[in-house]
């Protein structure tokens, strides 16, 4: 298939994040989301609309990416939850958040998209994803390197 781009789009301008793994359809990146370390994307390289746009075969080989990603979340990362999702309303580039939760992060129960709760902050778990970001990057490229 030939890379079709969009020269307006950011997806298709920039790699979205911290580039962890990319494969000649789709990228991983670690999103840069102060309150929710280990937020990753799940990026289509070339510019689709939709989820429903790519072929059943693209279908299939994204959705098993964002099932690693998600038993990534909550094994490696100890998640309490994981939310996925994906919606595409500003950034009209097919793309997947997979977004590590737990029950005392600053929005759970809500959406991370919602407002805060009041005096939310990190918690000692998401802390912790900070401190081994690295080690927790090389771990999941190297799990990403076996599709």
């Amino acid at each position: 298939m030939t890379t079709q781009s969009n020269s307006n789009c950011p997806l298709c301008k920039d790699s979205g994040g911290d580039l962890i793994y990319k494969a000649n359809k789709y990228r991983v990146i670690w999103a840069d989301e102060a309150l929710y370390p280990g937020f990753l994307r799940v990026i289509w390289n070339d510019h689709v609309r939709e989820f429903s746009d790519l072929s059943d075969e693209d279908q299939t080989l994204l959705m098993k990416v964002v099932v690693k990603l998600e038993r990534f979340v909550l094994n490696d990362m100890q998640a309490d939850k994981s939310n996925v999702a994906t919606l595409g309303n500003v950034v009209p580039h097919l793309h997947w958040h997979v977004i590590p939760r737990f029950t005392d992060d600053a929005h759970f129960p809500a959406p991370v998209w919602g407002a805060a709760k009041q005096g939310g902050g990190l918690s000692s778990r998401q802390k912790l994803i900070l401190t081994d970001k690295d080690m927790l990057i090389q771990r999941l490229a190297k799990l990403l390197g076996g599709n």
